[in-house]
């Protein structure tokens, strides 16, 4: 996978001032972006997500999924250690892009889960690529990562594509009405390694909605 660094700036959160790397697919021209706090060069295992795009959670605030909840839990997490990343992947729905997600969640509305949907409109249940990490990580000098994930498909990916991960660490956060059935999918059809009573609720964690 070949990918180009473009530049980087200063971004302000809530949370911290995180720098922003931004990054571009030579092949596509896809753009990604990496969030990094601190000093992520040295030996030791940094703190990370690897989030793929959910722009229905993540900035239309969708109650739907727990994407936009996780996010904001990753950028606290890192905050509080005051050293880490969150790279940021344009993979929406994914890996089937936003209007297929749109198609999707039609079919949700009629009951089918998240797999089912995707299934129906011919996709796999989950398309998304890691490879693409390699090259962002290399290029900031990450040596390894203790991983924000309740996905073990994510973990052997990246794992198989020569990212070191030294530790996951659960992230369960953004349980809400209307997510339940989302979650309990992911769980029984997907594998994630998470319980639902250990999510926190939505309520907890989104300081958008209280603000």
């Amino acid at each position: 996978m070949s990918i180009r660094f473009i530049a980087a700036s200063q971004l302000p959160t809530p949370w911290a001032t995180f720098t922003l790397h931004g990054f571009q697919e030579e092949s596509t021209g896809k753009e990604h972006v990496v969030l990094t706090l601190g000093d992520v060069t040295t030996p030791e295992p940094v703190l990370a997500r690897v989030h793929s795009e959910c722009l229905t959670g993540d900035a239309l605030f969708s109650m739907r999924c727990d994407c936009g909840y996780q996010l904001q839990e990753a950028l606290k997490r890192i905050a509080d250690e005051g050293r880490g990343a969150l790279l940021y992947l344009r993979q929406e729905g994914r890996g089937i892009g936003l209007l297929n997600k749109i198609r999707a969640y039609a079919l949700q509305d009629t009951g089918a889960d998240t797999v089912e949907a995707n299934e129906r409109l011919g996709f796999g249940a989950d398309q998304r690529r890691y490879d693409i990490c390699v090259p962002m990580l290399d290029h900031l000098g990450i040596p390894a990562l203790r991983l924000m994930t309740n996905n073990p498909r994510k973990v052997e990916a990246l794992s198989r594509d020569g990212v070191r991960i030294h530790e996951r660490l659960s992230i369960t956060t953004g349980r809400n009405p209307f997510n339940e059935h989302y979650l309990t999918t992911k769980v029984g059809k997907l594998g994630h390694m998470m319980a639902l009573d250990d999510f926190t609720p939505a309520s907890d964690v989104d300081i958008e909605r209280d603000a």
